[in-house]
């Protein structure tokens, strides 16, 4: 069992274990995420959670490591989940915490990929969804959240709004709440990628990884999982950490470089990264500082060309924003943060869905609101969900 205790980083809960070399997973421990049970807060029993999750490729990419003259190249192909989504990872860790306390109503808000993953972990795990989104996330996402029998809000004030919304509506409602980043499991179950790379390159970490920056999880989850092989004893050091975010919406890379940030971003195709305000930037900065690392922006471009090679070179079918730590690749062998003879993982991180991959048991729907919670009940009122 992993015995974590929560305690307070950079002003949010992060879980600690007593860390040693036993509690790293051996021959006989099982598959996916659930393989590092004891660096996981749950009990030591297998999940109720009923999708497979985790255990993605390290793919060799031999015509990119040619095309960028990188022969140490690795690409952490998280498009092969569920939801194609390394979203996906924390849906099950939280969802597995919810089937375990009873809870039968999961929440959210997201710019599309984690609401999309939620709704399709929740769907099978036969509890309720509700979702908030800001009011112009991608038409084709929320199309799929309502065919898994998701309860959408499109919020009118945006991202933010749509977030403390969330957390409201799940505080007072008792529902279990997967906002990424608040719930300190959605960091815990990110690490496992990190986990994943170290046994994929034979009990060793690369040189350098690359990673796309929205809220900062994805890349606080990552360096956690290497800082905790470290806290085993089987790494001497955390990788270096280049941080890429798309330049239409990058608030981390201005503060980082010194820049003024603009009033306004003014958007990108990457909307799985476009957060002009992170929940957790002061933390995903100093992950970057203490692993020496950089941060890099990418036009939108280059984001699209990301696609083209990735699909072109390594048979991935990204999104844009899944593409965004490949891009940001490119610039920073340009920039000198990776060297030519050094090994580099960068992180694929999603893709698009064409269809919904589990059917819900009932069908959803989408309301169109302003932020607020008395909004939410009428919406809810004559559905199954419990609003009092």
């Amino acid at each position: 069992m992993g015995e974590g205790r929560l305690e307070s980083v950079h002003g949010h809960e992060a879980y600690t274990y007593d860390y040693g070399r036993s509690l790293l997973p051996g021959p006989a421990s099982g598959a996916g995420i659930w393989r590092y049970q004891g660096l996981l807060p749950r009990p030591d029993e297998p999940t109720r959670y009923p999708l497979p999750v985790g255990g993605t490729p390290l793919r060799a990419p031999w015509e990119l490591r040619q095309r960028l003259e990188l022969p140490g190249l690795w690409l952490k192909d998280e498009t092969t989940g569920p939801s194609a989504s390394n979203k996906d990872r924390a849906t099950a860790l939280v969802i597995d915490q919810g089937l375990r306390a009873g809870v039968g109503v999961v929440s959210t808000a997201s710019t599309g990929n984690a609401a999309v993953s939620t709704a399709i972990g929740g769907a099978a795990a036969g509890m309720a969804v509700v979702i908030f989104v800001p009011a112009d996330c991608a038409p084709a996402k929320v199309e799929l959240m309502a065919a898994m029998g998701a309860y959408v809000f499109r919020v009118r004030e945006g991202y933010r709004a749509a977030f403390e919304l969330s957390r409201q509506a799940a505080g007072h409602l008792h529902w279990l709440d997967r906002c990424t980043g608040l719930n300190p499991l959605t960091i815990e179950a990110k690490k496992t990628a990190s986990f994943e790379v170290w046994e994929q390159l034979s009990d060793r970490a690369p040189d350098a990884v690359i990673l796309p920056v929205g809220d900062g999880v994805t890349l606080i989850g990552a360096a956690k999982g290497f800082r905790e092989l470290v806290a085993c004893g089987v790494l001497a050091k955390v990788p270096r950490i280049v941080a890429v975010q798309a330049r239409g919406c990058a608030p981390l890379a201005a503060q980082w470089h010194g820049v003024p940030a603009p009033a306004q971003w003014p958007g990108t195709v990457a909307d799985g990264i476009e957060v002009p305000r992170p929940m957790l930037g002061g933390w995903t900065i100093e992950e970057v500082r203490q692993a020496g690392g950089d941060f890099v922006t990418v036009s939108d471009a280059e984001i699209l060309d990301a696609v083209d090679l990735l699909s072109d070179g390594a048979g991935i079918a990204s999104e844009p924003a899944g593409a965004a730590a490949f891009a940001g690749l490119r610039r920073a062998i340009t920039a000198g943060l990776v060297g030519p003879d050094e090994t580099v993982v960068a992180w694929v991180t999603g893709a698009d869905l064409p269809a919904a991959p589990v059917d819900g048991e009932r069908p959803g729907a989408v309301f169109a609101i302003s932020a607020g919670l008395d909004a939410v009940a009428a919406a809810l009122a004559d559905t199954p969900v419990a609003v009092s």
